[in-house]
């Protein structure tokens, strides 16, 4: 039998992906691949290779002694792997298939992802002056962060075809090897290359492409089986793969019963040192000491075997275990046990097979199980009502406080290739197998704890956060701060196909909970929360535009009447109905400027003001917004054309209003999403128009969405218009400094926000058409209200 996930039946015809299938080289892309398709060195020809022909991963580069010839294999190894590891695609089809949940691009645009992200950092930090292909350079420069399980809304664009795709790759391998062959500060004796010389972004292109390896590896897991095939010189899976076990299976037989160890309460130091030789990312950095109470916790990671117990309870069928979230998530999926489990009988039988990333295997009971955050929290709330003690998921503070104190001054991983880290530190970490393997093969700390590093990644209780004194790398400034919003969750520890910096002690990485990854869990039983504060939990920063409380102060200001939103005689009443003027003002501009009227963008729409409102100019309006519960309030105006909601007036106390949409305006035109202003859709292009009201300075990563407006797939179409308010009201709270557009000095001299913004945008292509200082005002309660005055700028494609 099949798993609906994974071996899905062939679709019809016409779902737009198809249009991809060019046929001209998909026999070219079937079995062993030739000569040609390496290019770059051949897995026979690259370092890292190992002496039964497999191809493993080579540690990071010491940026205080690396030498030429060093950096050298170090490239050569990472962009081979990529390239050996899509040499397992067969045909076209495993090209320009979307994965089944239609939450990531297809394979083409990572087979060309890395490498137009090299070109790109080595353009921004001046190590090249130009582009090889600008447009390859946009449509592959960003990936998406899937907002929601439920967004089936991507993939709508028709992608290079693949002898583009290769020809481009190849380019790139000869210009970036040129680079390391010539660059002056790579020859012997230089100095350590730290995170503010050039050299820092061709670093960041390694680790970036071994990212990516390791995403690149879970959506072809993800992939109908017929279309891969285990390329040669791919490493093995683990030999523990072809051992037999019984039906059902038999703890303390077939997988083994872990142990509970104590650990003491301690004082544990998070972050990397920035003089540490090798390349990290912008998160790892900063300092924070945690003093974690003492826990225990489970010796092992939970096995496929242990986890089987709960399916056969009824787990994924007991609301009792799961979030709010979660359950959302295990409905609307109909999942019944984890993605890569492949049913092999009926389904009360419970028999499965595992889907790795090439092949479908007998259960290996002993290896760990292959969940998402939901699926592991709600393991963790069966194991506590099963016995009896609280469980649930570590924190990062407690995860560090299971690591043996060595581990910090030699960073292991950092000395020793895949295969010796495995036969030698006993880590299942860069390759070291082509697979996890048992959940006690590998060697314990010093307290009995396995896997700590390596074999699967691992689910922390934690919200994804910064460690007091990150800074954002100019060279990458949207890589973690989009992600400090609360919705992603910590993962830590590394991967069997980890490698480079994500192998390393210092990683720590982030992914919505709902998304799969090479990831699992360990589960600790303590009733103290871990002694953790909880940045990006609830009243920070990322959560406040989920509040109930900041929905009605919302609806008053989308849709409360003016004489509500400033009642009192000697208020600026010009200030009311902010998102109707907002829109009005790019309404008169479309018309005066002839932008076209026909799509319209709405970022960070909020309850919807605004976007109802350009639905009276425009055929198409589509409104954005991180907050799920504006996007929920907003549909259902959309909905209904009514919404009640509490307006305060001092205190709890206040009155019930209700939200009216004009029967004037079509409903229908209008349509509300769930989206990252960061990291936008890739299929939003060529709009007539984009509003950003009230926006700019709310956002972790302003020049995200800046540079999305532009270029071969911008959102404004050339002739579109562009209008933005904002009060510049700059604060740490959302934005990191480093990601502010003004309120600064530089070199002595003031950045003012609207010159910065300005230059920006001209060199964008952009011409600014109209300037104007256009008044807010936020009622709080019936005594306080916040009068803002937002600079408004309308701007027109020109090229």
């Amino acid at each position: 039998m099949s798993h609906p996930n994974l071996d899905t039946a062939m679709p019809t015809a016409v779902e737009p992906w198809r249009k991809n299938l060019r046929g001209a080289h998909d026999a070219a892309l079937q079995g062993p691949r030739p000569a040609w398709w390496w290019t770059g060195l051949s897995p026979q020809d690259c370092p890292g290779r190992q002496p039964d022909g497999s191809l493993t991963a080579l540690p990071q580069p010491r940026l205080d002694s690396c030498t030429r010839d060093a950096v050298l294999a170090a490239f050569d190894n990472g962009w081979t792997l990529t390239e050996l590891l899509f040499a397992g695609l067969q045909g076209e089809e495993a090209f320009y298939r979307p994965p089944y949940h239609h939450l990531r691009h297809p394979m083409v645009f990572y087979y060309c992802h890395p490498a137009a992200l090299y070109i790109n950092k080595l353009r921004v930090a001046g190590l090249i002056d130009n582009p090889i292909n600008p447009y390859f350079e946009r449509i592959f420069e960003t990936g998406v962060d899937e907002m929601r399980w439920d967004d089936m809304s991507k993939n709508e664009m028709e992608w290079p075809d693949f002898a583009e795709a290769h020809t481009y790759r190849a380019r790139v391998y000869t210009t970036v090897r040129h680079l390391i062959e010539t660059h002056p500060d790579l020859a012997d004796g230089h100095p350590p290359i730290t995170m503010d010389h050039p050299l820092w972004a061709l670093f960041m292109g390694f680790e970036h492409e071994r990212i990516h390896l390791e995403t690149s590896s879970v959506l072809i897991r993800e992939l109908p089986a017929e279309l891969v095939r285990h390329p040669a010189g791919w490493p093995a899976v683990h030999a523990s793969a072809g051992t037999a076990a019984h039906f059902p299976p038999r703890a303390g037989q077939d997988y083994p019963v872990p142990g509970r160890v104590s650990v003491p309460a301690s004082r544990v130091r998070l972050g990397k040192p920035r003089d540490w030789p090798s390349f990290g990312w912008d998160n790892e950095y900063g300092r924070r000491e945690v003093d974690v109470q003492a826990f225990q916790v489970d010796s092992q990671l939970v096995c496929n075997g242990a986890f089987l117990e709960f399916i056969q309870s009824g787990g994924y069928l007991d609301q009792r275990w799961w979030t709010e979230a979660g359950w959302e998530w295990r409905g609307f999926r109909n999942s019944k046990w984890p993605c890569f489990w492949v049913p092999d009988g009926p389904a009360g039988l419970h028999r499965y097979r595992l889907r790795t990333l090439f092949e479908t295997i007998d259960m290996p009971w002993s290896w760990p199980a292959e969940v998402n955050a939901h699926e592991a929290a709600a393991y963790c709330a069966w194991r506590s009502a099963r016995d009896g003690i609280p469980c649930r998921l570590p924190t990062e503070a407690e995860h560090n406080a299971l690591r043996d104190a060595s581990w910090a001054e030699t960073d292991p991983p950092s000395r020793l290739d895949g295969a010796r880290l495995g036969r030698e530190q006993g880590w299942n970490s860069q390759l070291a197998h082509g697979s996890p393997w048992p959940v006690d093969a590998g060697r314990p700390t010093a307290a009995g704890v396995y896997d700590v590093f390596g074999n699967v990644w691992q689910w922390h209780g934690d919200d994804f956060n910064p460690l007091p004194g990150a800074r954002v790398h100019p060279y990458y400034d949207d890589f973690s701060t989009p992600c400090y919003d609360g919705q992603h969750s910590m993962i830590l520890g590394g991967s069997w196909i980890s490698c480079g910096d994500e192998a390393s002690v210092w990683a720590r990485f982030h992914f919505r909970p709902h998304f799969y990854q090479h990831a699992g869990f360990r589960v600790v039983q303590a009733a103290h929360d871990g002694g953790v504060v909880r940045l990006g939990g609830e009243g920070s920063a990322s959560q406040v535009y989920e509040d109930a409380r900041m929905v009605d102060d919302y609806m008053l200001l989308h849709h409360g009447e003016p004489q509500t939103q400033m009642p009192w005689p000697g208020g600026p009443q010009c200030a009311t109905a902010f998102p109707q003027r907002c829109a009005d003002w790019l309404i008169d501009g479309a018309r005066k400027f002839g932008s076209g009227t026909a799509r319209a963008l709405d970022v960070g729409c909020a309850v919807g003001g605004a976007s109802f409102e350009l639905a009276r100019g425009f055929d198409e309006v589509l409104g954005v917004d991180l907050s799920r519960a504006f996007i929920d309030a907003a549909n259902g105006l959309r909905k209904d054309g009514r919404r009640d909601y509490f307006r305060r007036d001092e205190g709890n106390l206040g009155a019930t209003m209700t939200a009216r949409i004009d029967p004037s305006i079509e409903r229908q035109r209008v349509s509300f999403r769930q989206a990252d202003a960061c990291s936008l859709p890739a299929e939003l292009v060529d709009l007539d128009a984009v509003l950003m009201a009230n926006l700019l300075c709310r956002l972790p990563s302003p020049k995200s969405l800046l540079g999305r407006l532009g270029g071969p797939r911008g959102l404004v179409r050339v002739g579109g218009l562009v209008a933005l308010f904002s009060p510049y009201s700059w604060l740490e709270q959302f934005t990191p400094q480093e990601a502010w557009i003004g309120g600064f000095e530089k070199d002595g001299q003031p950045v003012r926000s609207a010159d910065a913004l300005k230059a920006f945008l001209r060199d964008e292509g952009f011409v600014l058409r109209r300037e104007e200082e256009v008044p807010l005002v936020i009622r709080e309660h019936a005594r306080k209200y916040q009068f803002i005055v937002t600079h408004g700028m309308l701007w027109q494609r020109e090229r």
